[in-house]
């Protein structure tokens, strides 16, 4: 079955030009123009990833990716001005999952959506009893949901991969470079903050324990400790 990919951007040239590319690619690809016209087919679950411009005519990519955020885990990837790094601290915050800079390179865009939907298919096709308990927190790759204190975590996509990466090696340094390339699919690149926004936002979710669960290592990654 082909991906199905939502294409929220204004810039009719650049919006057409990407769905021609993605179509292309094997996606089958829904167009908004603007804000509320995306957010209306994304709320309508006909789409299986979510590509976002940041900057539209009428309500601002982030205030759709708010209101996505309240009602779906729908995976959405941001479309930010290059070198715009407030933007993109706050599509983390608010629950983006990725971003790529503008004017972005088809060919990227397709690897960023095919990784983050390789990783989605994956799990979904564990078996649901496979769940794993650590401490308070328990997964269900089936589901693709974690659990704190029997309560289910509100994570994104990329959270979900990122903290499952972790707790499966609780106790051990996983490695930046490690971590970017088993839970989001690609290499580390310098000055490449993502992975550190995802953990800034996990540490918050898991309740700002002190020390904290997640464990910087200074010049090599991150280590989640189990609390006692």
């Amino acid at each position: 079955m082909q991906n199905r990919v939502l294409l929220v951007e204004d810039d009719d040239e650049l919006r057409q030009l990407l769905a021609r590319y993605l179509t292309n690619q094997g996606f089958t690809v829904r167009e908004a123009a603007n804000g509320r016209d995306g957010l209306a087919l994304a709320l309508g679950q006909d789409c299986d990833i979510v590509v976002l411009d940041i900057m539209l005519p009428d309500i601002s990519g982030l205030e759709v990716l708010r209101e996505l955020r309240a009602e779906t885990h729908l995976p959405v990837v941001l479309l930010t001005a290059r070198g715009d790094e407030t933007d993109r601290i706050v599509g983390f915050e608010v629950g983006a999952d990725d971003y790529i800079p503008k004017p972005c390179n088809p060919r990227e865009l397709v690897a960023r959506l095919q990784a983050l939907l390789r990783r989605i298919a994956w799990d979904q096709k564990t078996e649901v009893n496979a769940a794993r308990t650590y401490g308070d927190l328990r997964v269900e790759p089936g589901h693709r949901r974690i659990y704190q204190n029997d309560v289910a975590m509100e994570l994104t996509a990329t959270e979900y991969e990122v903290l499952q990466v972790l707790l499966a090696h609780a106790g051990s340094v996983v490695r930046k470079t490690d971590l970017m390339q088993w839970a989001l699919g690609r290499r580390l690149e310098a000055y490449d903050r993502t992975l550190d926004m995802h953990i800034s936002n996990l540490r918050k979710k898991l309740g700002n324990d002190d020390p904290p669960r997640i464990e910087t290592v200074r010049g090599l990654g991150y280590s989640y400790r189990v609390p006692e």
